[in-house]
């Protein structure tokens, strides 16, 4: 029980880094000075300082305690939602990944391209488009995760609740195995059942 909880306050904790991480890297692409080579090498300095300290910490810990938790708990593996939010996870993962890969190509074809006369407002406009793009994706999905953890839908196939006195999954199963003749003579006997009540 004790092993339980920790891992649900490890893998709430993940959830807040990783979304404080992201919005923190927000806020910085808003707000850091970006109209200049150097500018912008702070810029990505300071994000790749979030990136190993918070983003990815908090990534990892998220999807390694929410893969334990299905593993520690039974229940979760029979559940949509739990498998729904590993996927996104894994996303997740992904995209975060992405962003933090993009860094340094974004920094080379930066350089490369004021080397060569471009604009630079046209080439960061093209390269935090994209990255917004990621951040927003990754953001969604990791809220996404937040809402599935706690509103925890029904989903995939319903199963049949079934009341007492009243069990149609064993009266089809015990349908299927009665024998041909024998099927008649129970459906004789349920006909007079009722006239037999007074």
């Amino acid at each position: 029980m004790l092993t339980r909880q920790v891992i649900k306050i490890l893998h709430t904790l993940g959830a807040c880094g990783l979304i404080g991480g992201l919005a923190a890297y927000m806020i910085l692409l808003l707000a850091a000075p970006q109209d200049s080579a150097a500018a912008y090498a702070d810029l990505r300095a300071s994000i790749a300082v979030l990136a190993d300290y918070v983003l990815l910490p908090s990534l990892a810990l998220a999807l390694v305690t929410g893969l334990f938790s299905m593993a520690a708990h039974g229940p979760f593996r029979d559940k949509g939602w739990a498998w729904l939010k590993a996927a996104l996870g894994i996303l997740m993962f992904k995209g975060t990944l992405t962003i933090i890969g993009a860094k340094a190509d974004y920094a080379a074809g930066f350089a490369a391209r004021i080397a060569e006369g471009e604009a630079e407002a046209a080439v960061l406009a093209e390269a935090l488009a994209y990255e917004w793009h990621t951040l927003i994706t990754v953001m969604a999905l990791s809220v996404a995760n937040v809402v599935l953890g706690i509103w925890r839908p029904r989903l995939g196939r319903k199963k049949t609740a079934t009341r007492a006195g009243s069990r149609p999954a064993e009266a089809l199963a015990d349908a299927a195995t009665r024998a041909p003749g024998d099927a008649g003579a129970a459906g004789a006997a349920e006909a007079e059942g009722p006239r037999r009540v007074a």
